[in-house]
C-alpha cells in the first residue's frame, strides 16, 4: 500500500511538473511568472512543502535549460513553493495560508533573492535589492487567485479531501464559516486593487480610468462580501425559526 501511494504521488508530482512547464509562458515577463505560483500552491496543498519544493525546482532547471529562462525561474519559485506548504500545514488546512505563504515567500524572499543572483552571476545592471518585488507580488497576487478559487471548488464538492487522502497526504476538514469566506471575498478586491496598482506602475500607464477600475473593483467586493455575509445570516436565522417551529410542533 506503501509503494503504491509513493508510486501515485510521484505521478501526481510529474504531472504538475509537466504542466508548469507548458503553461509557464502564459502572461509571463521577466519578473513576473503567475502560472508558476498556481502550481506551486496546488502541489503545496496536495502533497506537502517538500514535494512543492522539489516541483519548483525542477519546473525551473526544465525552465532554465529548454526555454532559456534565467536564474530566477529557481529563485522565483523555491521559497515560495515551501513556505506555501509549510503555512498550510502549520494553519491545519487554511488554503488562504498557503497563498500568504506563496507571496511572502517568492514575492518578498525570492525577489530579494533573486538580486544578487542576476547581478553577480547572470550579469544584469541596473538592479537594486527591491527591484523584482512589486512584478514578483504581482505575480503571486495572480496566480494565488487562480490557486484559490480552483482548490476552493475542490473543497466545497469534497473532492480535495479525497485526492489528498488518496495521495496519503494530511487531510484537513474545512474550517471556513460564513465570515471567513466573506472576508475573502473582500480580499479579492485588495488583490485586484494591488495587481491593477502594480501593472501601472510597471508599464507606467498613467491613464486615470485605471485608478477608477482599481477602486471600482475594491469597492465592488468589499460590497459583495457584506451582501453575502448579510444573505447568509439572513437565511440562517430563517432555517433557525423554521427548525424551532418544526420541533414545536412535534412537542
Amino acid at each position: 500500500m506503501k509503494n503504491k501511494n509513493k508510486l501515485l504521488r510521484l505521478m501526481v508530482m510529474s504531472v504538475l511538473i509537466a504542466l508548469g512547464v507548458v503553461i509557464s509562458p502564459l502572461l509571463r515577463f521577466e519578473g513576473m511568472c503567475p502560472m508558476a505560483h498556481l502550481i506551486n500552491i496546488v502541489c503545496s496543498v496536495l502533497l506537502g512543502p517538500l514535494e512543492s519544493l522539489i516541483c519548483a525546482i525542477l519546473i525551473g532547471i526544465i525552465r532554465m535549460m529548454f526555454m532559456g529562462i534565467p536564474p530566477i525561474a529557481l529563485t522565483g519559485a523555491i521559497f515560495g513553493a515551501f513556505l506555501s506548504g509549510l503555512l498550510y500545514r502549520l494553519s491545519k488546512g487554511r488554503i488562504l495560508f498557503a497563498i500568504v505563504g506563496e507571496i511572502i515567500g517568492t514575492g518578498v524572499i525570492g525577489a530579494i533573492a533573486s538580486y544578487p543572483v542576476m547581478t553577480f552571476l547572470w550579469g544584469k545592471e541596473g538592479l537594486s535589492w527591491l527591484f523584482y518585488i512589486p512584478s514578483f507580488i504581482c505575480g503571486t497576487l495572480i496566480g494565488g487567485s487562480i490557486a484559490f478559487v480552483f482548490l476552493k471548488k475542490l473543497n466545497n464538492s469534497g473532492l480535495l479531501i479525497r485526492f489528498q487522502s488518496t495521495l496519503a497526504s494530511p487531510v484537513y476538514k474545512d474550517k471556513g464559516g460564513i465570515i471567513s469566506n466573506s472576508l475573502t471575498i473582500m480580499s479579492f478586491g485588495v488583490i485586484c486593487f494591488i495587481v491593477i496598482k502594480t501593472l501601472t506602475g510597471i508599464f507606467g500607464m498613467t491613464d486615470e480610468i485605471w485608478n477608477y477600475i482599481s477602486f471600482s473593483l475594491l469597492g465592488g467586493f468589499i460590497i459583495a462580501g457584506l451582501i453575502y455575509l448579510i444573505f447568509k445570516k439572513l437565511k440562517g436565522d430563517k432555517n433557525a425559526d423554521s427548525e424551532n417551529k418544526y420541533a414545536e410542533r412535534k412537542t
